[in-house]
Order: C-alpha cells, then structure tokens, then sequence
C-alpha cells in the first residue's frame, strides 16, 4: 500500500511546539491549500485547510523558521485520528504527518528559506546546519539474491545536470 501526500499552501496559524515525555519535539499546525476553476464560465476557488504534526527536529526547525502566513510544500502521509470528546461523541480527522518540507518563502520574507528533511541513517543524508541535504539512495540486495537480477543499473543524473525551474509567483494558486 501507498500512503504519500504532497501539500503546497500557506500555514493557517502559528506553530504549537510542545514535547513528549520522551522528550521528542511534536508541533501542530494547518495548512491552507487553493484550487481555481471556471463553471460556465465563473471563475470560482475551493479552499481545502489540513491540520498538519511536525515531529522530532523538523518540528523545532519549523517552530524556529515558520509563522502563520508562511508558504511551505510538505510531503508526509495522510493519518486518521479517532477520539472521543466531552460529551462522549466519537469524533474523527484526517491530519498529514510531516516527513519532509521546504519553506517557500523568499529569503526577505522570513528567516530562511530551503528544504529539510529529518536526518534518518538508511536515507543517506548529510546534516549541515540543521538541514539534511539528501543524497541518492542506493539498495543492496540480499546477498542470497546476488545471482539474480531485476534490472539494469541505473545512475542518477548529477544535480548539476538537472535544469531549475523557475515559477512565477502568479502560477501559484494561492
């Protein structure tokens, strides 16, 4: 099965940062995203607010650098939560737990503006300051299974050799 979420929006509230017993960093927040679309010709915009979790380092990274209003693409996976409230109703949400980010603002609109994703040992990144720079992962097979091959060797292109993409401002739809 397949879980992946892949959010572009502007964040509805500032960060809630608080810890676990553990001591591990957990902050809430929600993210507005925008879709445009004409019906019979009227030009019309849904507004979708997702609450999203931060945890570990990325969740004071995102305390420390993000504001109600920031822009940010996150990529995390779609969670179910179920509680019972105050008056003994069952409640429910979809939330989005965070895996990755990249802040989208300008450097002169905030702090600092770039990608992070949680340090993680089998992912290959680097940490540098606070962000992981992340590195091509490459898979060993079993060594049982050394004789058999499921594919050709594939290399990925260097960074340099992939072109940037410059987006207008106004190609965003929010």
């Amino acid at each position: 099965m397949y879980n992946k979420v892949i959010l572009v929006g502007n964040l509805t509230r500032d960060i809630e940062l608080r810890y676990s017993q553990g001591g591990m960093a957990i902050a809430n927040t929600a993210i507005a995203t925008s879709r445009k679309f004409t019906v019979n010709g009227e030009k019309k915009e849904e507004v979708c607010f997702v609450d999203i979790t931060f945890f570990a380092r990325s969740a004071e990274i995102a305390n420390q650098y993000l504001r109600k209003g920031s822009k940010i693409l996150v990529e995390g996976r779609l969670n179910f939560d179920q509680w019972v409230d105050q008056n003994g109703q069952k409640r429910s949400k979809h939330s989005v737990v965070v895996e990755t980010m990249q802040m989208l603002d300008s450097k002169g609109d905030s702090q600092s503006g770039g990608n992070y994703a949680p340090q993680q040992s089998q992912a290959g990144g680097q940490q540098q300051g606070g962000y992981a720079q992340q590195q091509p992962q490459s898979y060993q097979q079993p060594d049982n299974a050394q004789q058999q091959s499921y594919g050709q060797n594939k290399q990925m292109p260097s960074s340099s050799s992939i072109p940037e993409i410059d987006i207008d401002e106004d190609e965003i739809p929010f």
